[in-house]
């Protein structure tokens, strides 16, 4: 496993990160094993959000923390906050200060922890108000509940909108990128030229977290589309597989193995976040750190995967 440095604590987090969004699937001994496998190989950030299945995610993470309170010592907990789903109520999307609090609240309670070390605003609220946001993570990070900030599925005229309220710097953005859904790369490739692909719909987001040292947190690392399905081994990618095969066997590893480091392999503070719920898919992810993709093989892969370039 590697690490970079995270947060205003400058921790050691590890590039692979456990998703939890679907551990509802197990029971509490899955997911205590799940954990386990997980810390065993290196992995020591979880991520989940208040949202996840209701609040379920996190009450059954609390569970857990409860039977076993190491596990919590051996991990950074990051949660995510500001989609606002009520019974009878549209889903819409709130950062007001009075639901940040109440939600982190919430949330420390459902996982029996008493701080979380890092919070994701979860989408952009087109009605947020930076200072009110700002008077939120101070509340937070005063009394001790919250130590880093940092957002979700954000560009870079969003993050710095936010900034002009926040006395903490942005930790982390965590955005949709896999070698099948590329488009915050594919306009990198096409400035200036007339087709689709040259227009830029993130606002140069990547490049705006390499020169802000915000961590880039890719989700949906193993899906094309949103939430379409798993790349590999999918016919949809027959050229991919062939490609994704042939380096994992070259490098003794395995095609998810190589797929997460594809996305490890761009030059940013980068993590990767995987959801998986089988012990076996947590050991072949951590591996990916192992893989050394050169520039030829991550091009490679990219074009394989349907891309092109001028």
């Amino acid at each position: 496993m590697k690490y970079i440095e995270f947060g205003c604590n400058r921790v050691k987090a590890s590039q692979v990160v456990l998703g939890l969004m679907r551990i509802p699937e197990l029971d509490i001994q899955g997911i205590d094993a799940l954990l386990n496998t997980a810390r065993d190989n290196g992995i020591n950030f979880l991520d989940i959000a208040d949202c996840y299945s209701a609040g379920k995610a996190e009450s059954l993470l609390g569970e857990v923390f409860k039977k076993n309170p190491s596990l919590r010592d051996s991990f950074i907990v990051q949660s995510k906050c500001g989609i606002k789903k009520e019974p009878g109520k549209l889903t819409i999307f709130d950062f007001s200060k009075e639901h940040i609090i109440e939600a982190v609240n919430g949330s420390l309670k459902r996982m029996n922890i008493d701080h979380m070390d890092s919070l994701l605003l979860h989408r952009p609220d087109a009605l947020m108000e930076p200072d009110e946001i700002g008077e939120a993570f101070n509340q937070l990070h005063a009394e001790g509940k919250v130590l880093s900030f940092g957002v979700s599925n954000m560009n870079p005229m969003q993050m710095k909108l936010l900034k002009t309220g926040l006395d903490f710097p942005i930790a982390a953005n965590q955005v949709q990128l896999s070698i099948c859904h590329t488009p915050m790369l594919n306009a990198s490739y096409t400035v200036n030229m007339d087709c689709d692909s040259a227009v830029m719909r993130d606002g140069g987001v990547l490049e705006y977290c390499r020169l802000h040292k915000i961590v880039v947190q890719a989700w949906s690392v193993m899906q094309y589309g949103f939430f379409k399905g798993v790349f590999v081994g999918s016919p949809n990618y027959p050229k991919l597989n062939e490609v994704l095969n042939r380096i994992a066997k070259e490098q003794n590893s395995t095609p998810t193995a190589v797929a997460i480091a594809w996305v490890l392999r761009y030059p940013a503070l980068m993590q990767a976040v995987i959801g998986t719920t089988k012990q076996h898919r947590v050991e072949e992810s951590a591996k990916a750190c192992e893989v050394k993709l050169s520039k030829y093989e991550w091009y490679e892969l990219y074009l394989a995967a349907g891309n092109f370039l001028p």
